[in-house]
């Protein structure tokens, strides 16, 4: 069983990195942000699942063992396979998909490709109290301005693209470094979560 690999990155694609470690290349599936932000001789650390069939040995690999845990619950779940619980972590985060279970809304996941309205609801009545809460939010979000602020960033970002995990990220990880004022206006923090993301992420994060 290989739980975890550590090694720089020989290639990357949109779905996959190759991390060798001991002059060994492993292909490893990842979710999409994780292999468009991976660098080309960069050292990366990565915790694996490696799913066996009749015809393949396939690696999948997170960057948390939490986001490997929801990987291995989402697989519990019936009809939902390797690559679509691959997807939801591409394009949720962790918090995201506790936060959906535990409000019994199956929206976030039929908006992931692959996922149809049936398994998105199997997926919400499946998991119903294996996921851990969402964590608690920070100082940023203690207000609810700032967090209103942010939701409505994270919801902008999304239409001109990118992931709900990705605009989310993004998001609170601009508003945490901003001046309070800006961490109180919609367009501010717009303007420089965007600036953070960058035009040559845009095209890589939307597909």
């Amino acid at each position: 069983m290989i739980s975890s690999l550590r090694g720089p990155v020989l290639s990357t694609g949109a779905d996959h990195v190759v991390v060798e470690v001991g002059g060994v290349g492993f292909f490893v599936f990842v979710p999409a942000d994780l292999a468009h932000t991976a660098r080309v001789g960069a050292e990366i650390r990565l915790h694996t699942s490696l799913i066996v069939r009749e015809d393949a040995l396939t690696l999948f690999g997170f960057e948390t063992p939490l986001e490997l845990e929801v990987f291995t619950q989402l697989l519990s779940v019936t009809g939902v396979g390797p690559k679509s619980s691959l997807g939801v972590l591409g394009h949720l985060t962790v918090d995201q998909i506790a936060a959906a279970v535990a409000d019994d809304d199956d929206a976030p996941f039929r908006r992931v490709s692959g996922i149809g309205p049936k398994t998105a609801k199997l997926i919400v009545v499946q998991l119903a109290g294996k996921l851990q809460p969402p964590a608690a939010p920070g100082a940023v979000r203690a207000s609810d301005g700032a967090a209103d602020v942010i939701n409505q960033v994270t919801t902008a970002l999304v239409g001109l693209g990118w992931s709900e995990k990705v605009a989310a990220e993004a998001a609170a990880s601009t508003a945490e470094g901003a001046s309070e004022a800006d961490r109180s206006s919609v367009p501010a923090l717009l303007r420089q979560s965007l600036a953070a993301l960058g035009p040559a992420k845009a095209g890589a994060a939307r597909g």
